[in-house]
């Protein structure tokens, strides 16, 4: 029986609280909802869902798995229980491994099969398993590490085939105990039998060159590896010292070349090498890393240190985009030259400001504006007058949910290093902040991931005194090898990144998740925003300012005193204490803003914790005095309107913010956009302005609508989980579908799309492996359907090539004419 219509009766016999926890595990079975039983078993077995449900798995369930697969066929049905895993599996029970194949049975990746043909009279109180159908193909060539046998590499490569029978023979005459060959397929039995003795490998090895171990060592969890010149001629008759342990290997067929640069190790080589089991590291147990501590107090203040500076470094980034917006190149991003200016106007490094700029674009401070191609600042944005624990966890959703990964910034585009050093080389081409190369789609899963990683290790190594585990990316990749093994390289690119943004953002204090990262990772955000509100200092709305024309800050400032004082001073420092400096320049850039003198001295006497100098007040009204008699201005068409109300409305309109009006007149405002666009946007207010004539720089503004104004976004986690009712509801499909079945408990007569794909796909498959016939019912391109008998060869891009024994010809037909396929065997029957 198809093993897909199988785990279909098997399905249908679950119970609801069976299905409810696979759906909660595996959510893609039934997203989009399925018909039936069959589609869903389809579902189960497709590529795809077993490839997604792998990721998911931790080590010793991916072992067991992997065993399995390496101990069972399922072409044949032939099946595995635990007892037979057990003796594949070193340092494992019975117990465990039976309890690993019932987790990977409740999540459909192995199903219940009948004992295999042979099997002793106690196998009927034993459960036997068989993988799904599809996690051959998911799995790889190199299921556990280990590589393929001496048959399959001689059916595959070959150069190898041409050589192997030699090879024996050399073997043969210098008295080692293979068994001489006449065919390649005899020869590689031979050296199957030869190396399948762990004794008998290690008493050859013994006599091998120095740094073969060593060298084998490498191949101890990936059977293939990278040699220079792998199909160099190597006798196993060269005597001396020379010889190294690579041609040592070759010529003994140890290491099979596989092209002029890789070798593999065979599989039956591999499993002597492991003491002839296919599993020699099996722990259920993860690997307990080694850690350092801190105190609760670092930890806290270092957390605590890095939101204040990270809001206050926020704020002036926003201040800078919206005094100059950031411009984009024309192949994306925003260039070294703009990057370069807002690090020193944040005064920071370039890595922190790519880090910094990114969190503000995927948390909505900053947009595109793809008239001008600028990031800018949104008008009225909210978050500048939100409580600081609110901006905070603003970010922190944003980061989380964002499928950006912002440390991928000034990394090489695609992980590729840069060329040779020399004059010719191009340099190599980097992520730009802001970028389409930055893009990962799966950089929400690791984040969680990572957060969940931090918060186990930092419980397991608990300790009274108060004391924290400092955790480093060693440790957390670690920790992810042992509990997701198939997703390690994607952490692994992933991880530095993550743990310094986790740390901008005071998830990680002192090298140690903080009360406030540990609640993040619980999805506990109102806990930490409580926690953030109780111990994060207020922010100051003081200054002392002193008589060399400075300003210094005694803490972090509130975000509109920093505002207004950037623009009458120039930040000097980093930190909480930051210096401002006063000068002509920058009090004529106040002055430029529309303040006066007197209102300089007014805002700095409100905020200053001392009288304003002599020095200081001196200087504002000197420049003052001095400016202003003579203004210049830029403007690109007028705004004229005898509703003087509705003009002063307009300029208070925060979604005209980006025309720049300025009013000049009582029904006169001045707009920096041409007229064409400002006729837009106001339009786009519910305006009917009027441009006079063509090449008229005049906009008549006729009537005035009321605008609606943006909602605060909102930021969350993606979800995995499927709502209780979507769950409830797809099992009501799903049992009532079941109790309209035949009474026989035959299946229908036709299947639905996808339980028919991969069936087809199924018996493609199996007929391949063991070169069968198939009978397809092919239509041609006039819409006739034919029956034909043929055997296929592969299976690749939506094409299958058959061999027609009729005709004694091969062909390639496209899958999407092939209406149905089944085994000739069972159309005969």
């Amino acid at each position: 029986m198809s093993l897909i219509r199988a785990l279909s009766k098997e399905l249908e016999a679950r119970s609801d609280e069976s299905l409810r926890a696979l759906f909660a595990a595996r959510p893609d079975l039934i997203s989009p909802g399925v018909p039936d039983f069959p589609a869903l078993a389809a579902r189960a077995s497709a590529r795809v869902s077993v490839q997604r449900a792998l990721e998911r798995l931790n080590r010793p369930q991916m072992q067991v798995l992997e065993t399995l697969h390496l101990c069972t066929n399922t072409d044949t049905g032939h099946s595995a229980s635990a007892t037979v895993l057990k003796k594949a599996i070193a340092g494992s029970t019975v117990a465990a491994i039976e309890q690993l194949l019932q987790s990977l049975h409740d999540l459909a990746l192995v199903q219940r099969a009948e004992p295999p043909h042979g099997a002793g009279p106690g196998a009927q109180r034993q459960r036997f398993y068989l993988p799904v159908s599809s996690l051959k193909d998911v799995v790889g060539i190199y299921p556990a590490g280990l590589g393929r046998s001496y048959t399959e590499l001689v059916r595959l490569q070959p150069a190898f085939a041409q050589r192997v029978v030699q090879l024996v023979a050399e073997l043969h005459r210098s008295g080692a105990a293979v068994q001489a060959a006449t065919t390649p397929m005899e020869a590689a039995l031979a050296l199957q039998h030869w190396t399948s003795s762990p004794a008998g490998l290690q008493a050859l090895l013994a006599g091998a060159p120095e740094r073969t171990a060593a060298l084998l060592a490498r191949f101890s969890n990936w059977a293939m590896g990278a040699v220079p010149q792998a199909q160099r001629k190597a006798s196993v008759t060269t005597e001396g010292h020379d010889v190294g342990p690579v041609d040592w290997l070759l010529a003994r067929g140890l290491l099979v070349p596989l092209d002029a640069a890789h070798v593999e190790l065979p599989h039956s080589v591999g499993i002597s090498l492991r003491g002839g089991a296919i599993i020699d590291n099996f722990s259920l147990t993860p690997p307990a890393p080694t850690l350092g501590v801190t105190t609760a107090a670092l930890r806290r203040n270092a957390a605590l240190g890095a939101i204040a500076e990270t809001l206050r470094l926020t704020g002036e980034l926003l201040h800078a985009v919206r005094d100059q917006p950031l411009a984009t190149l024309r192949s994306g991003g925003v260039g070294i030259r703009e990057m370069r200016r807002l690090a020193e106007s944040l005064r920071v490094d370039h890595r922190t400001t790519a880090v910094l700029l990114e969190l503000c674009a995927l948390s909505g401070l900053i947009r595109l504006d793809v008239d001008s191609s600028c990031w800018v600042q949104p008008p009225q944005l909210e978050w500048l007058g939100l409580p600081r624990q609110e901006q905070w966890l603003w970010l922190v959703n944003a980061w989380l949910a964002s499928e950006r990964a912002p440390s991928l910034v000034g990394q090489p585009i695609n992980g590729q290093p840069a060329g040779p050093a020399n004059h010719r080389a191009a340099p190599a081409a980097t992520v730009n902040a802001l970028s389409a190369e930055a893009q990962r789609s799966d950089a929400p899963v690791i984040r969680k991931r990572i957060l969940e990683i931090l918060r186990e290790l930092t419980l397991e190594a608990e300790m009274p005194d108060g004391t924290a585990p400092v955790l480093n990316a060693e440790a957390v990749l670690q920790r992810a090898e042992w509990s997701q093994p198939r997703m390690a390289r994607r952490f692994s690119s992933l991880i530095g990144g993550v743990l310094a943004e986790a740390e901008l953002l005071g998830l990680i204090g002192s090298g140690a998740l903080s009360q406030l990262g540990a609640a993040i990772a619980a999805d506990a955000p109102d806990d930490a925003m409580d926690l953030l509100g109780e111990h994060l200092p207020a922010a100051l709305n003081h200054v002392l300012l002193q008589a060399d024309l400075t300003a210094v800050a005694p803490g972090y400032l509130a975000p509109d005193l920093a505002e207004r004082l950037q623009r009458m001073a120039d930040a000097e420092g980093q930190g909480p204490a930051t210096t401002y400096r006063f000068s002509v320049e920058s009090i004529r850039r106040a002055l430029d803003s529309g303040q006066d003198a007197a209102a300089i001295l007014d805002f700095l006497r409100r905020h200053s914790a001392t009288a304003v100098p002599q020095p200081l007040q001196y200087l504002v009204e000197d420049t003052a005095a001095r400016h202003g008699k003579l203004r210049v201005g830029a403007a690109a068409s007028f705004v004229q309107s005898d509703d003087e109300a509705a003009l002063s409305e307009l300029c208070r309109e925060a979604a005209a913010s980006s025309l720049g009006l300025v009013r000049i007149a009582p029904t006169v405002l001045v707009s920096m956009a041409s007229p064409r666009q400002t006729a837009l946007v106001l339009r786009g207010l519910g305006l009917s302005p009027a441009v006079e004539e063509a090449g008229s720089a005049v906009v008549r503004l006729n009537r005035t609508a009321p605008v609606q104004g943006t909602g605060r976004p909102v930021y969350s986690a993606p979800r995995t989980a499927l709502p209780d009712a979507d769950v409830t509801a797809q099992l009501a499909v799903l049992r009532s579908r079941a109790d309209h079945a035949s009474p026989n408990g035959s299946r229908p007569a036709t299947a639905g799309a996808e339980e028919a794909t991969q069936l087809g796909l199924e018996t493609l498959h199996k007929a391949i492996r063991l070169r069968q016939k198939v009978v397809m019912n092919v239509v041609d391109s006039l819409g006739n359907a034919k029956l034909e008998t043929v055997v296929p060869v592969s299976v690749a891009g939506g094409r299958v090539r058959v061999f027609d024994p009729a005709k004694d010809t091969e062909r390639v037909l496209s899958i999407h004419r092939i209406i149905d396929i089944e085994a000739a065997e069972e159309m005969q029957q």
